[in-house]
């Protein structure tokens, strides 16, 4: 099964959580410090939640999950071969899992990764393939980041599913 992947941007997890655990009537699949996510049924989704005060309610990016690696490598080539930049990531931890994905950038510039989840992490992870570029020392992997000298958004701010 493949199943659509919001994730988005919240000043408070807490009341994130009690909010879509409301409106999907679920509880989440997974809750750590700055992250929560909930694998909806129906409709199928999986909604990620990345603590990031401040940025509240805004896309923080998008994606597919897949069933096995195999289905990452056959979009990598699918991808390519309609002439899309693609950002491999095989073996990464990110979003507390280790995951393979592919990333390719839309033409308004947000982020898709198409992923599957290889195994559960205890660290939240980061991806040295999407340093901010105005911060090269914070490292993210799902397509936002930690702003240079803005102290007020969480380390998760710019993480990965």
């Amino acid at each position: 099964m493949s199943r659509v992947q919001l994730a988005l941007n919240v000043d408070d997890l807490d009341e994130a959580i009690t909010f879509y655990s409301k409106l999907f009537d679920t509880a989440p699949a997974k809750v750590k410090e700055g992250y929560a996510n909930f694998a909806i049924a129906e409709p199928p989704l999986k909604l990620v939640l990345l603590q990031n005060p401040g940025q509240g309610g805004t896309i923080n990016h998008l994606g597919v999950e897949v069933e096995s690696s195999d289905t990452v490598h056959a979009e990598i080539a699918r991808l390519s071969g309609e002439g899309l930049f693609t950002d491999e990531e095989m073996g990464t931890t990110c979003c507390f899992a280790t995951q393979d994905k592919v990333w390719v950038t839309g033409p308004a510039g947000e982020k898709w990764e198409v992923y599957t989840v290889l195994s559960d992490s205890d660290t939240f992870g980061s991806s040295s393939q999407h340093l901010d570029e105005d911060n090269a020392e914070g490292s993210v992997c799902c397509g936002g980041a930690k702003r240079a000298n803005d102290d007020t958004q969480s380390a998760s701010a710019g993480a990965c599913c």
